[in-house]
Order: C-alpha cells, then sequence, then structure tokens
C-alpha cells in the first residue's frame, strides 16, 4: 500500500508526469520464491494465456520497471532473468553485496544500503567498543552466505577482530543443527554474536538460547530483525536485552496513516484480480465475502459487506511512527517516477541515445529508462538525499538501535545513533549514555580472544589461531615496549637498560670498586690502616735506631724496607674510585715497582745473611767486601730500575686505559682498566715473583744457620705468606668479574703487605717494646731463638652477580523481448533435446552506457574438452536415433549452445533453448524456427544450474546436468524438475570426510569458491564433519573470482602459518591456477592437497612448474567411463556437415581454433599477414589435440548417461497404452501435444544399464546412483605426471557409502613417502586424558595427565578412571596395580634394628638375671631385696619381648595383645620398682627410734600382694578395652593415597589412655618417693638409682607422646616400640648396671662390711 499511496501522490504531483499516469501492478510473493520469481515473470511479459491470430496482443501491460523484491535470493533470481532484458527493478529491502555486480545484474538498482556497508557499519560497532572477538551466525541464503564472505575479509582488512566462529543458520526445523550452533556459542569465549539472518532464523535460534539458558551474550542485529516486534517478548528480552542492530533508516510519509485509512473493497474491486485488499479485509474483520467457503455461515461467522469502518480496528497496518521498509518503497517509486519524468522531458536533437534522439512513450525500451535511472537526483519531503552510484546503490545510511528492557518487564527499541558514508567517508555517530546494557556492570561487555598487551610485553601470535589470540610475552632484558600490544620489543640504546617494568629504559647503572661502598670503605681502611702502622713501625725503628735489634738486621734496609710497604699499601688506592687513564696507567706501574723495590730489599737481606755467616768461617772474611752498604744500595737500585723499565715499556706500548665493560652484566656498565697487554702484565707480576721465589729459596737454605746472625726464618715465612698469596691470586683474578677484580687484586697486595709486615717486623717490635731486656748485644748473640707472632689475615668477598505503469508500451505485434545470438549447434528432428556446455572458458563484458541498445557478450578462449563435451551428447543422439529399439520411428534432434563460462549467456541461452529464437509472431503465420526443446543437457556449473533452473523449473522443463554438484539442487521444492548424472556435493562431502577419517587426518583447512558450488560445500563439510566426529577445520578460506592477488596472499599466509596439513579444494581451475601462483611465490610445500571433482584431473595444474607442491594430491573424481566409436565420429566431424546456415558456428569456430585458420571471408589483413584460410578439407588425424584424447572420459561419460535417460524417459513414455496411462483418465501423453512436464514422471522412473555396466536412475531428489573414483597425481622420477585412480567411494542400496582404496598405489610427496600427519593436537596415549581448549574447535586440546589413582588404558580418553580401593595408578597412569603395603617389617632396616635390640634387651636381662641367681648369696644381691630384683628383670624381659608384638603385619590377636602385654608388663615392672622404693623408706624408719612396727606392713607377703594387686588393676583395665572396644588392624589410605597402611586402631581412645596414664601415675610416684628418699644414708639408699631410672622412665614417655601422636601408620609403631625399649634399657642400665659393676668388677665391694660402710654409690 506504501506503492499505491506514492504512485497515487505522484499521479496528483502536477509538476511530476504531468500528462501521464501511472498505473501499478502488485503481486504477492508468498515468501516463496518460485511464487516470487513467476509474478516477476507475469509482470515482464504479461498474463494472458494465448496470443490468437487476427487480434492484438491484449492483457495486462508489460511494465517499465519492477520495484521489489524483498529477499536478496528472490531478487537474485528475479534480476538474472529481468536483467537479461534490461527490465530496471528498484528493491526496498534486498542487501546482498552480490547484487552490487553490474555485469551480473546491469539494471538492479536500490533503495536499501548493500550488505557490504552494513558490514562495514557492524566493524565499525565492534572497533568503537574494542570488541575483536565474536561469533558470526547467517541465514542459509544468499543474504547470509555473502555476508558471511564479505564480514571476514573486511574484518581482516580492517584490523578490527577476528571471528571465533561463522555459522550457518538452517531454514525449516532442524533442531539437532540449532543444539549444535548453541553448543558452540556456549563454548566460545567470545561475549559478541552478530546475527545476519530472518526473522523466523532468529525465533528458532533464541527458543534453542533460551532451553540452554545461555545467557551473558551481548546480540548484534543486521537490518532483517533489529526492529521486529515478535522477539521482543518476556521470554527473550532477559537474553536480548540490549542488543545493538543496524536498522534501515526510518522516514516520515506524510498523509500515509489517513491513505491507509481509506482502503476500501470498492476502490479496489476484484475485477482486474485485486485479491490483496478483499485477503486484508477479511483478515482484519475476521470475516468472507461471498460466495463464503462452505459451512461458515452455518458456524455462526460474518460475511463481509465491504461497509466497515477501519477506524474502529486496532492493527499494526495503521502504525506509520516507524516506517522503515515503507520509506524505501516510497523512495523506490519515486526514483522510477523521477527517471520516467526525466526521459520525458528530453528535447528531441538532444537526447542521450543514438542521432541524439530520445525515447517516447509510444516506442519506449526498457534500457533507456535504465539510463534516467543512472542519474536520478532528488530530495525527499524527510529530507533524504536520493541516488544510485556506479553499481546501482543508495546513499549508504542506517539507524543504530539498542533494545531497552524497562523495569516494568516492557521492551522498547530506541534510536541510539546513526552510520552513514558521505563525502566525508564513513562516519558512526553514538550516544553511548543513551544505550541499555543487558549486564550486572550495566557497562559494555569484554570480548576478546586475548587481553591487550600491556606495555613491557609484546604479542606472540599462537600458530594456527585466529590473529586475535595471542599470548603476552614479557620484553626480554634491555629491551622495552612502551606501547599497548606492541609486536616487537625495541631494544634500549647501549648505555640503557630497561626498567622493571619493561616499558622505559632507564640509564645502566654503573659499577666500579667504590669508596662509598662497604667493600671499598673496608679496603680503603685496610690500606690506610696499614700505612698508619708502617709509619709507626718506621718511627720505632729510627726512635731505637742506636739499639742493637735495629742495628743488627741492617737499619737502612729495614727503613728502605718500611718505606716500600708504605708505597705498598698506598699503591693499592689506586685500584678504587672510577677508573681514568692516569689511575689505569699508574695503578700497576705503582704497584709492580713498589713491590719489587720491597722484595729487593728481602732479597739483599737475605744474601747478606749468607754472606756475614760466611764471613765468619776461616779465610771467609772476603766475602762482605761485595756486600757493603754501596752494594746493598746498587742491588736494591738495579733490581727496581728493571721492573721500571719493564712498566716503561709496557705504558708506551700498550698501555692499560679505562673502558665501559657490559659484557659482565647485561643491565650495568662496569667500568674496569683494561690492561692493555696481557704479555706485559704477566711480565710485571713474573718478575716479582721471580724475585720472591729467589729470596724464598735462599731464605729456606739458609734457616739453620746459627741464630747469632740468623733473620732468614723470618724472611722464610714472610715469603711464604707473600708467595701464597699471589699464588691464590692469579685464579681468583682471572675468574672475577669487574670490580671484583679490583678487589682481589687490591686484596692480594694488602694481604701480601701485612704478611711481609707482620713477619718481619712483628717480633722486633715485641722485643723493641715489650721486652727491652733482650735488646741487648748479649741477648741477641745467646739467645735461643725469636719469639713470633704471626698473624694470618682471612678475607672472605662475598659477590652477588646482578642481574599486538501501468505504462502501455503500444507494441504493434507480440514478439520476444530480447533475441539473443549464441554460439551453437543444431540438427533437427522429432523430438529436440537441448544443451549447454562450455565451449569458451571466458567472456568479455562490452561497456554499457544505455545510450544505446546494450551488446551481447564476447566470448574468447576455446576449450576443446568443453567442444568435446558438446560432441559427446551429438554422438549420443547419432548413437540413439541408429538404435531400432529405442525410440524407433522418432528421430531425436538437439540445440547446442555454448555459455561461455558466463551466467547471463548460460542463463539467455537456456531462455532461447525454452522459448525459441524467432524474434517475431505475425499474424496469419505459423510459429516457425527452432522448435522449443523437451529437455535439457546441461549446465556445467552449480550456480548457473541454479539460475537456469529457478527459471525453466516453473514451466516443469526437464534438465539433466552432467557436471553440477551442489547440494542444494537437490531441493526438490526449488527445482522440481532438476536432474543429475554426477553426485551431489553431499556425497563427495562425506567421501572426503571418510577420507580424512581412513588416514587419521583431523586438522585441515577448506578453500571453496566464492559461487553456490563453493559456499554450499562449506556449509555441508562444516555440518557433516562436525556430525562425523571425524575432525575439525583449521580454517575456512574462499577463493575469490577474477584477479585479487591481496585476497590470495592473505589465504596462502593462513595455510602457512596454520598448523593444518591436509588442505581440501572445492573450487574451479581458474581458482586452483591462480592460487597456485601464489603458493608456489610464498614457496609453501609440505601440504597433502585434497581435489574437489572440478579441478582433480586438470592437465594444466600437472606442470613441472607444480608438482613439486600439488605432486601427491588425493581427488575425487567423476567416474570413468567407455563411449564406443566416440573417437570416430569426432574424426568424421566436417565444417560442411555442420554448416552456419542452422547457426552451427562452433564447428567452425573449433575448425579455426585447431588449423589455426579463418574461414572466407577472413578478418581485415589476416591473408596481408600471411595467415591461412580454411577449407574444410583439413584431416583431424593429422593434428594432435586434446579434444581427440577420449582414454579418460568423465564428463563426457555423465552427458552420454543423461542423454540416455531423457531418450528411455521419452521411450517409456511413448509406449504408454492408451487407457492405462498415467495422466488424468488414464490417459498418455502423444508427441503431437506433448508437455515436458509429462516427461518428467517418467524420467523419475528411469532405470537402464550403461554399455560400461553401471545403472542409471535417480532418487526421489533427482540425483543419480552416486560413485567416484579416488584419484592420485603421481610425479614420476622423469618428472612428467600421471593421475592414477587408487580407489573408489560408492553407495549402494545395500551396503551403504563404501571407501575402497588401494593404499599401496598411492604416491606421497613427502620425504617419508608416508602419508603426512595432520592435527590440531597430538592423540592422549594412555595415561593421559583429553581437556578441551575453551573456544577452540574440539580437535584442538590438551592432554592432562590422570591425577593419582586415576588411569586410562585408551587413546584420547575423555575422562580418567578411578582405580580400585586397594589398587593405585602405575606410574604411566595406563593400568591399576595393587597399592604397596606398608607397616612395620621384620624385613626392612627399621623393624631388624628394633628386633634386634629387643632380643638384645632380652638378652642382657636374662644375663643380669643369671647373675644375680649365681650370686644371690651375696651381700649385693640379697640387700638390694633379691626377691622384686628377680620380678623385676623377669618383668623387664618381659617389656623387651612385648615389642615384638608390634612388628610384623598386624592381625586380630596381636593387635588385642601388644597393648595388653605392654601395660601389664611395664605395670609389673614400675609395681615392682615402686615397691622397692617403698621398702627403702620403710627399713629407714624401722631403723628410727620406735620405728620397728613399720616393717609388719611391708613383709615379703605385703611385697608381693601390693605387685600383684598393682599389676591387676591393670589387668583389669586391659581387659575392660578389650571387651568394650578391642583393638583391631585396619587398613588406614589415608596417610598415603598409593599405599596401604596396615595398623591397629586403638579401639577405643580412652581405653589407651586409661592404660597409659596407669603406667605414668605408678611412675610418677614411684619417682616422687625415691626423690625423696635420695638423701637417705647410703646405708639403706637405693633410691637414687631408682630416681634416676623414673627420670628416663617419664622422659621417655612424655616424649613419647607427642612423637606418637604425629607419627603416621608404621612410624607410630616404631615411636611405641622405640618408647619401650628406651624406658626398658633406661630402667635395666640405672638399676642394675652399679649392681653388676661391683659384683663382677669389684668383688671387693661385695661385702657386708664394704655395703653397710661405703660413703657414695657410683653410678
Amino acid at each position: 500500500m506504501t506503492m499505491v499511496f506514492a504512485v497515487d501522490e505522484i499521479n496528483s504531483n502536477s509538476n511530476l508526469l504531468p500528462n501521464l499516469t501511472l498505473g501499478y501492478s502488485l503481486y504477492d510473493n508468498c515468501g516463496a520464491l518460485v511464487i516470487g520469481f513467476r509474478a516477476a515473470l507475469a509482470l515482464a511479459s504479461g498474463q494472458e494465456e494465448q496470443f490468437l491470430l487476427q487480434e492484438n496482443c491484449f492483457g495486462t501491460s508489460p511494465v517499465l520497471g519492477i520495484v521489489g523484491d524483498s529477499y536478496s535470493t528472490f531478487t537474485i533470481a528475479t534480476s538474472n532473468v529481468l536483467g537479461l532484458f534490461r527490465l530496471p527493478m528498484v528493491s526496498h529491502f534486498a542487501t546482498c553485496s552480490c547484487l552490487s555486480d553490474r555485469q551480473r545484474f546491469p539494471s538492479f538498482f536500490r533503495t536499501i544500503p548493500s550488505d557490504a556497508f552494513q558490514v562495514r557499519a557492524m566493524i565499525q560497532i565492534l572497533k568503537h567498543f574494542g570488541w575483536t572477538w565474536v561469533g558470526l551466525l547467517v541465514s542459509d541464503d544468499d543474504y547470509g552466505l555473502h555476508v558471511a564472505r564479505s564480514f571476514q575479509s573486511d574484518l581482516v582488512q580492517a584490523g578490527g577482530g577476528c571471528l571465533a566462529y561463522a555459522e550457518v543458520l538452517p531454514w525449516g526445523n532442524d533442531p539437532a543443527e540449532l543444539r549444535r550452533i548453541v553448543d558452540v556459542m556456549k563454548k566460545s569465549t567470545a561475549r559478541v554474536v552478530m546475527v545476519f539472518a530472518h526473522e523466523i532464523h532468529i525465533y528458532k535460534l533464541m527458543e534453542e538460547v533460551v532451553m540452554q539458558n545461555v545467557t551473558g551474550l551481548q546480540w548484534m542485529a543486521s537490518e532483517a530483525w533489529a526492529s521486529v516486534d515478535v522477539l521482543q517478548t518476556p521470554d527473550f528480552m532477559p537474553y536480548l536485552g540490549g542488543t545493538l542492530g543496524i536498522a534501515i533508516r526510518r522516514g516520515e510519509i506524510a498523509g500515509f496513516k489517513d491513505f491507509l485509512l481509506r482502503i476500501h473493497p470498492n476502490q479496489h474491486h476484484n475485477n482486474y484480480g485485486n485479491s490483496l485488499v478483499n485477503q486484508f479485509w477479511e483478515d482484519i474483520f475476521q470475516c468472507k465475502f461471498a460466495p463464503p467457503p462452505a459451512g461458515w455461515v452455518e458456524a455462526g461467522r460474518a460475511l463481509c459487506t465491504g461497509q466497515e469502518v477501519l477506524h474502529n480496528v486496532e492493527s499494526e497496518l495503521f502504525d506509520v511512527s516507524n516506517l522503515r521498509p515503507e520509506y524505501n518503497v516510497y523512495k523506490a517509486v519515486y526514483a522510477l517516477a523521477y527517471a520516467l519524468d526525466d526521459m520525458l522531458r528530453c528535447v528531441p536533437g538532444r537526447g542521450p541515445f543514438s542521432g541524439h534522439s530520445c525515447a517516447t512513450l509510444q516506442r519506449l525500451e526498457p534500457w533507456q529508462l535504465v539510463y534516467y535511472l543512472d542519474k536520478v537526483n532528488f530530495t525527499t519531503p524527510f529530507g533524504d538525499q536520493v541516488t544510485f552510484d556506479e553499481n546501482g546503490d543508495a546513499l549508504p545510511i542506517y539507524d543504530v538501535m539498542n533494545w531497552l528492557w524497562l523495569p516494568d518487564g516492557k521492551a522498547k527499541i530506541q534510536n541510539v545513533g546513526e552510520v552513514k558514508e558521505s563525502a566525508k567517508g564513513k562516519e558512526l555517530i553514538l550516544d553511548e549514555a543513551k544505550i541499555f546494557w543487558n549486564f550486572e556492570s550495566k557497562q559494555p561487555p569484554w570480548s576478546v580472544c586475548s587481553e591487550s598487551c600491556p606495555p613491557g610485553t609484546r604479542m606472540a601470535r599462537k600458530k594456527g589461531e585466529p590473529e586475535c589470540c595471542f599470548d603476552c610475552i614479557p620484553c626480554s632484558e634491555g629491551k622495552i615496549s612502551n606501547k599497548t600490544d606492541s609486536m616487537e620489543c625495541t631494544s634500549c640504546p647501549e648505555d640503557f637498560w630497561s626498567s622493571p617494568q619493561r616499558d622505559h629504559c632507564v640509564p645502566k647503572k654503573t659499577e666500579f670498586l667504590s669508596y662509598q661502598e662497604p667493600l671499598g670503605i673496608c679496603l680503603t681502611t685496610a690500606s690506610l690502616l696499614g700505612t698508619f702502622i708502617c709509619a709507626v713501625v718506621l718511627v720505632i725503628f729510627i726512635y731505637h735506631r742506636s739499639t742493637p735489634m735495629v742495628r743488627a738486621n741492617n737499619s737502612e734496609l729495614s727503613f728502605l724496607l718500611l718505606v716500600s710497604l708504605k708505597l705498598c699499601f698506598l699503591c693499592s688506592l689506586l685500584f678504587i674510585g672510577r677508573p681514568s687513564l692516569w689511575t689505569c696507567q699508574l695503578r700497576h706501574a705503582a704497584f709492580g715497582i713498589s713491590f719489587v723495590l720491597c722484595v729487593s730489599c728481602i732479597l739483599v737481606k737475605t744474601m747478606v745473611v749468607l754472606a756475614v755467616f760466611k764471613a765468619s768461617q776461616p779465610g771467609g772474611g772476603a766475602s762482605l767486601k761485595w756486600f757493603g752498604a754501596v752494594q746493598q744500595r746498587g742491588t736494591v737500585l738495579v733490581l727496581t730500575s728493571i721492573q721500571a723499565t719493564i712498566c716503561t715499556a709496557w705504558l708506551v706500548s700498550f698501555s692499560p686505559v679505562p673502558h665501559k665493560n657490559t659484557q659482565y652484566y647485561n643491565d650495568k656498565i662496569v667500568y674496569e682498566c683494561v690492561v692493555g697487554s696481557t704479555i706485559g702484565f704477566a711480565v710485571l707480576l713474573g718478575y716479582i715473583s721471580l724475585l720472591a721465589i729467589l729470596s724464598f729459596l735462599l731464605a729456606f737454605l739458609a734457616r739453620n744457620l746459627p741464630d747469632n746472625f740468623n733473620e732468614a726464618k723470618l724472611i722464610t715465612f714472610s715469603m711464604l705468606i707473600f708467595c701464597a698469596v699471589w699464588v691464590a691470586f692469579v685464579p681468583a683474578y682471572v675468574n672475577s668479574p669487574g670490580k671484583y677484580a679490583d678487589a682481589v687484586e687490591v686484596f692480594a697486595i694488602l694481604a701480601s703487605s701485612f704478611g711481609l709486615l707482620v713477619a718481619l717486623f712483628g717480633p722486633k717490635c715485641y722485643i723493641i717494646l715489650l721486652r727491652p731486656e733482650r735488646n741487648t748485644k748479649k741477648a741477641i748473640m745467646g739467645r735461643d731463638t725469636f719469639l713470633f707472632l704471626y698473624v694470618y689475615l682471612i678475607l672472605i668477598l662475598f659477590s652477588s652477580p646482578f642481574f599486538l505503469s501501468e505504462s502501455s508500451s503500444l507494441l504493434s505485434s507480440c514478439k520476444l523481448r530480447r533475441q539473443f545470438y549464441h554460439n551453437g549447434m543444431h540438427k533437427p528432428g522429432d523430438v529436440i533435446l537441448g544443451g549447454l556446455f562450455e565451449v569458451h572458458y571466458t567472456s568479455v563484458f562490452p561497456e554499457q552506457t544505455f545510450t544505446s541498445e546494450p551488446n551481447q557478450l564476447n566470448c574468447q578462449g576455446f576449450d576443446p574438452p568443453g567442444f568435446r563435451h558438446a560432441m559427446t551428447m551429438a554422438f549420443a543422439i547419432d548413437e540413439i536415433n541408429k538404435n531400432s529399439n529405442l525410440l524407433p520411428n522418432v528421430t531425436l534432434g538437439y540445440s547446442l549452445y555454448d555459455n561461455c563460462a558466463t551466467l547471463v549467456v548460460g542463463l539467455s541461452a537456456a531462455l532461447s533453448l525454452a522459448s525459441g529464437q524467432e524474434e517475431q509472431f505475425l499474424p496469419q503465420e505459423n510459429c516457425l524456427g527452432t522448435p522449443p526443446v523437451l529437455g535439457i543437457v546441461g549446465d556445467s556449473f552449480s550456480t548457473f544450474s541454479i539460475a537456469t533452473s529457478d527459471v525453466i523449473g516453473l514451466f516443469k522443463l526437464p534438465i539433466v546436468s552432467y557436471f553440477a554438484t551442489c547440494s542444494c539442487l537437490s531441493d526438490r521444492r526449488r527445482f522440481p524438475s532438476f536432474f543429475r548424472t554426477i553426485p551431489s556435493d553431499a556425497f563427495q562431502v562425506r567421501a572426503m570426510i571418510q577420507i580424512l577419517k581412513r588416514f587419521g587426518w583431523t586438522w585441515a583447512g577448506l578453500l571453496v569458491s566464492d559461487d553456490d558450488y563453493g559456499r554450499y560445500v562449506a556449509r555441508s563439510f562444516q555440518s557433516d564433519l562436525a556430525q562425523s566426529g571425524g575432525g575439525c577445520l583449521a580454517y575456512l578460506e574462499i577463493l575469490p573470482w577474477g584477479d585479487n592477488p591481496a585476497e590470495l596472499r592473505r589465504i596462502v599466509e593462513v595455510m602457512k602459518k596454520s598448523t593444518a596439513r591436509v588442505v581440501i579444494v572445492f573450487a574451479h581451475q581458474i581458482h586452483m591456477i591462480q592460487l597456485m601462483e601464489e603458493v608456489v611465490r610464498q614457496n609453501v610445500t609440505g601440504l597433502q592437497w585434497m581435489a574437489s571433482e572440478a579441478w582433480t584431473a586438470a592437465a594444466v595444474l600437472q606442470t613441472p612448474h607444480l608438482m613439486p607442491y600439488l605432486g601427491g594430491t588425493l581427488g575425487i573424481a567423476i567416474r570413468r567411463g567407455e563411449i564406443p566409436g566416440l573417437r570416430e565420429f569426432l574424426l568424421r566431424i566436417m565444417p560442411e556437415l555442420h554448416d552456419e546456415i542452422h547457426g552451427n558456428s562452433m564447428v567452425r569456430q573449433f575448425w579455426e581454433y585447431t588449423f589455426q585458420c579463418r574461414f572466407a571471408p577472413p578478418p581485415l589483413g589476416w591473408v596481408e599477414a600471411g595467415e591461412e584460410l580454411c577449407t574444410g578439407q583439413e584431416d583431424l588425424e593429422n593434428v594432435e589435440t586434446e579434444f581427440l584424447d577420449v582414454s579418460n572420459l568423465r564428463p563426457e561419460y555423465n552427458i552420454y548417461k543423461a542423454v540416455y535417460a531423457l531418450a528411455y524417459a521419452i521411450n517409456d513414455m511413448l509406449r504408454c497404452v492408451p487407457g492405462r496411462g498415467p495422466f488424468s483418465g488414464h490417459s498418455c501423453a502423444t508427441i503431437q501435444r506433448l508437455e515436458p512436464w509429462q516427461l518428467m514422471f517418467y524420467l523419475e522412473k528411469v532405470n537402464f544399464t550403461t554399455p560400461f555396466g553401471d545403472q542409471v536412475s535417480f532418487d526421489e531428489n533427482g540425483d543419480a546412483l552416486p560413485i567416484y573414483d579416488i584419484m592420485n597425481w603421481l610425479w614420476l622420477p622423469d618428472g612428467r605426471t600421471k593421475v592414477q585412480s587408487v580407489g573408489i567411494v560408492k553407495k549402494s542400496a545395500t551396503k551403504g557409502e563404501e571407501l575402497t582404496l588401494d593404499e599401496n598405489k598411492i604416491f606421497w610427496n613427502f620425504d617419508s613417502k608416508q602419508s603426512p600427519q595432520s592435527v590440531c593436537s597430538e592423540s592422549c596415549p594412555p595415561g593421559t586424558r583429553m581437556a578441551r581448549k575453551k573456544g577452540q574447535p574440539v580437535c584442538c586440546f590438551d592432554c592432562v595427565p590422570c591425577s593419582d589413582g586415576k588411569f586410562s588404558n585408551e587413546t584420547d580418553s575423555m575422562e580418567c578412571t578411578s582405580c580400585p580401593e586397594d589398587f593405585w595408578s602405575s606410574a604411566q597412569r595406563d593400568h591399576c596395580v595393587p597399592k604397596i603395603t606398608e607397616f612395620l617389617s621384620y624385613h626392612e632396616p627399621l623393624g631388624i634394628c628394633l628386633t634386634t635390640a629387643s632380643l638384645l634387651g632380652t638378652f642382657i636381662c636374662a644375663v643380669v638375671l643369671g647373675i644375680f641367681i649365681y650370686h644371690r648369696s651375696t651381700p649385693m644381691v640379697r640387700a638390694n631385696n633379691s626377691e622384686l630384683s628377680f620380678l623385676l628383670l623377669v618383668s623387664l624381659k618381659l617389656c623387651f619381648l612385648c615389642s615384638l608384638l608390634f612388628i610384623g603385619r598386624p592381625r586380630l590377636w596381636t593387635c588385642q595383645l601388644r597393648h595388653a602385654a605392654f601395660g601389664i608388663s611395664f605395670v609389673l615392672c614400675v609395681s615392682c620398682i615402686l615397691v622397692k622404693t617403698m621398702v627403702v623408706l620403710a627399713v629407714f624408719k624401722a631403723s628410727q627410734p620406735g620405728g620397728g612396727a613399720s616393717l609388719k606392713w611391708f613383709g615379703v607377703l605385703q611385697q608381693r600382694g601390693t605387685v600383684l594387686v598393682l599389676t591387676s588393676i591393670q589387668a583389669a583395665i586391659c581387659t575392660a578395652w578389650l571387651v568394650s572396644s578391642s583393638p583391631a588392624p585396619h587398613k588406614n589410605t589415608q596417610y598415603h593415597n598409593d599405599k596401604i597402611v596396615y595398623e591397629c586402631v586403638v579401639g577405643s581412645t580412652v581405653g589407651f589412655a586409661v592404660l597409659l596414664g596407669y603406667i605414668g601415675l605408678l611412675a610418677i610416684l614411684s619417682f616422687l618417693l625415691a626423690f625423696l628418699a635420695r638423701n637417705l644414708p647410703d646405708n639403706f639408699n637405693e633410691a637414687k638409682l631408682i630416681t634416676f631410672s623414673m627420670l628416663i622412665f617419664c622422659a621417655v614417655w612424655v616424649a613419647f607422646v607427642p612423637a606418637y601422636v604425629n607419627s603416621p601408620g608404621k612410624y607410630a609403631d616404631a615411636v611405641e616400640v622405640f618408647a619401650i625399649l628406651a624406658s626398658s634399657f633406661g630402667l635395666l642400665v640405672a638399676l642394675f648396671g652399679p649392681k653388676c659393676y661391683i659384683i663382677l668388677l669389684r668383688p671387693e665391694l661385695n661385702t657386708k662390711k664394704a655395703i653397710m660402710g661405703r660413703g657414695t654409690t657410683k653410678t
């Protein structure tokens, strides 16, 4: 009604189309392609069924322009046909970017922006909010599939993010697929979901989303559902609230609502077929116009009168507040009106057409209107400019909408911005404050695959994953990144280092031996201290220079030695502080000269000692003249001068210099002095060492001379220190970095200097200052030896290295809208069959200015195999015509056309076949011309077949394709008359998946062509692969048509980065040629290619240039067949047999191509250039051409079968017996009145077998029984190639799908000559489980080792299984093993030791008992209460033995007996001790005056009775414990998961505590009594021994309790055994050790007298 209003408004406008009335014809497409397509044809051709002779062409006038259609798929199909006639279409709602292809859709325009802009708008919003990781859902139609391709490409180019997943929403009811898609969404980490689909898709999707309760997603809506009310329900808004959507621009149309309210059936009466208004009226008032349906009135329902009032009805029809598609319809009508207006205002002689003519209303051609429509430019009353670009697209503008969920539960769609394209470029304007976010934070969500890498890190792409998925790797030391998402870290300048955060450079720390650091301070202090001491000693020696001690020791050399030592101490300071040139040069020179001066003095002193001694010998006086004062000074000077010369030579040749060293530490600059010449430094040290060793040797030889003259011992010791220090210095110096080398050298200087100072001058200063009485000539001459004081200094140095119109055309007669001229070949017959073949492989589009009638395309590039295909059909028809059993008395003819590999040509050829080629049917004449065909063989491309079948299917004209494999063509509702003799891609895809599973390839890449063939394969492959569980797609890329090197470069880059080694390609030869050029350029090797049937046998790819890459390719090939006689038929082709008179241009073109000649008349300049003319008599047998190669007939075999299928169908139809036929009234079809749809009935039932043995029949979808050969590209050693068959894959009625492969024949193009491995993750071996990586395909997982106690014994286990209770997992976690058992065993070292100790204790007790029995009559035994002693020894023996019950595997009896035996034995023991203590006290008391009566309570009987009673109490406790809650053996698995600890559970902790407590009570009582009695007279006192024994006993058991409680398993038993043994040994040794000592070793003390009189018992 918007279009009706607009037409009405224009007709009322005197300024627009004055004196011209616009009309309209509006049709309902019913949401079905077939109806929409049929309606478009009705608009273009008129609706009269038949043109009667002698009458004018009468009917609804054909239109000059069409507004519509609303769906992209419908519009594509319609434009494919109407574009042939240049009839302009202006769509208001078809957004598919593919419709911008001006070559394919030359007369298409639209007032809604293209999806290409919508996609870019979506990407702008994604970038605005930083959403780089998103999911994409698209509808399964042209609209969605083109968006998917465009989105992926534009997203990559914009660098705005990556797709986490891209899924195709199915049409119809497919809950399993929807469940899978929602499951993908749940598992993905992407929080943003973009949906380019229709209302019905979203509704079904949301039902599944609600069912699975998938919340937390930010939805982004395309214009198709951004403002759909049906989704804004309380059920869906918790999930869809906050949705951001791209909506069609809202407009206002003044007066539109009033117009709608004036709609009335009388205004739109039904005489002209205006059923739409009546249907609206019946729907809104729920009534029916007369005559009503049967039973309507009887049911009490109302009849429509047409007088009902619309004002009283609430209907969404009248809601004009949100006019979006309506506004586009309004603009479309006005665009056509303005174009028509401009055309009619043309001034004759100034027009744009040939001869400057103008178009007239009487002779108006649609293509002339296209010219003006291209130039339309006007502004709507709402202020929007309407104009079209070179692709027919309007100026793009969209509103950005937001779904607001109000607190009261209602929903509202609010406008929050707009996105448009203007002269300024793309503009996005958003009012973020208004946006409602359906999250708790009320903030936009975060949707990234990986968080941005902060400064200090770099992005590391994850191989095989989208570029948005990366790891943030910290910059290595010395490198920085100061931006977010840096791809690389930058190295810092030489003197700078990275900060701890690695986000900026900081100056490197400088390091040298400084005066400010502790080490430098210590060394400086030591140096100054040494200098000070030298000065003090020098002063002492000067002060005491006249004393014998100073004079006797060569005072002059001593003074010089002290000065040189002072210089040695001071030179060490040159090594401290930041190195400069002068310090570097001076430090080693000063050090070397100072030390040589020092050592020279010592050397001369030693030589003097030897000379003096020699002079004291008879006749040795002359020796002193060589060692006078002058000689001594001269020797020192000469030796020192030599070192000075060495230093000078070193400094002059290779002087030490300061150096910034960055080798030791990356983050530090170590300032140091490089020695310049290592040889110079080595000579300097070597010279010092030479003098030192010489001094040491001389002193060592003189150490035993008489003391009177001997200072050699001091020199020997000092040189020993000196040499030791410098020998240790060399390795320490070499291995010390930076300042520590300086510190080592300073330390060596100071240590050796202090050694010389202390060793040489220490003893002398001691005598001078502290022992002056020895500083006399007499003492010095007579002393035995010097007193030496030795100081040894040890310094420990610590170093720690630092480290992304109704307008009548007023035609005078009925004629074809347009005549097409094609390359063709024809043969007359009773029945004509059509054929469409690719005889030329490309075409050139003419420039379309619409100032003259557009020219047809120019076909180029003759294709011999394509011509062979056409000739195969000609051969099959010839063969059938010769067959008397098939179609007798009927001659088949043919009309074969070349589609030039171009959709426009193929579609126009199909229309030519269907309608005939006569341009005009003149009155009074029959309709002459090539008869229309009954069936068509073709087309070769899926896209071409889809377009052709969309049109031809309307007339139920059967099409049998031999090469169109798209699974979409199996849709019987859309393509009711389509058949094919090649298997559907659905089967080919399953065959590919079978091969993948056969070789274990679970990670593969998929490349598809940018057409229906490729896109449908992509969808089918993803779905089938997921259902089969056979693997995952690493990537899915669409290969572009035409020259697009940038896109190909990107795709090959994806292949390089991916870890998938298998690449599956469903594309055409041209795609593979272009792709392989880029593969070779980037040298991408190591891939296993898998070819679809479209290029498996492509010889153009089997070149030496490409075989290093494509060798080993596995491909699915069309079934090879044999056609006897075909080659002979091909050889008989002659131009005169196929003359040009009947339009047989193909044969002439073949002849000219093959013989490189031209038929007369030749092109201009042909003969002049020396080229040949064709005679038609050339011999084909003498020419080498692939046209004659019939060894590998694959498409040809399918063509052969297709022709025979049609022939058998016609044969069956003609054999029909009248009265028994399948049609109405059991009639039969006749050849004179044959309708194409009648042939379809028989074609569906065709079933025959070819001479090659293959059965041909069609299933319910028109598909043939599927069978494919599996081919392998063999690269021979001589460089040649061969395509060999290595198997077949087929489907049979009985066995289903079968794959047969001869793997031994397969050539693998890898070094290993084995099939490659292509997996995302290696299989998880037994012992591990698969852990899926969230947001990644199911084939990508980590292998997580089973946890302790669990195992997996299969490959790729999903879960690990727990081992049974008494079992544990093996080390490999691949099976269960019995758990290790643990208890205190006799076979382990601990058990053996305790057993040995127990038996040893028992043995000692037995020995002691034997000794006591043997010596029972002696005073020592008798005096110590022999009976209790015997009983005590027996109880100790039992204590030792009861410990054995704790060793060994616990049994019921040992558990019950161990604590009872232990408790009773120890109570018996302690009872004896307690009674002995009491006896001691009683005896002492009895010895006091009046105390004799006390002994009567401690007689023998009382003692026995007390022990018995005390022991019985413990026995009663044990009995009660054992009866009430007995200890029992227990398998404990709590201590160790992998062990079973056998232990005795005490049963009752209270019982155990009471047992121990009772023993403790008796022991404490014994200890207290014994402690009180310790000071009684020794005559009666055994209390000290008891006190000590009880102290040991109590200490052991006090320590036992925490140790026992905290010891697990067998160690608790070991602790208890140890406590038993320790306390038993303590009692045994403490009580019986002293007694045995006396009895056995001191028998003289074992007398009554000695015992009564001894003072103290020794223990």
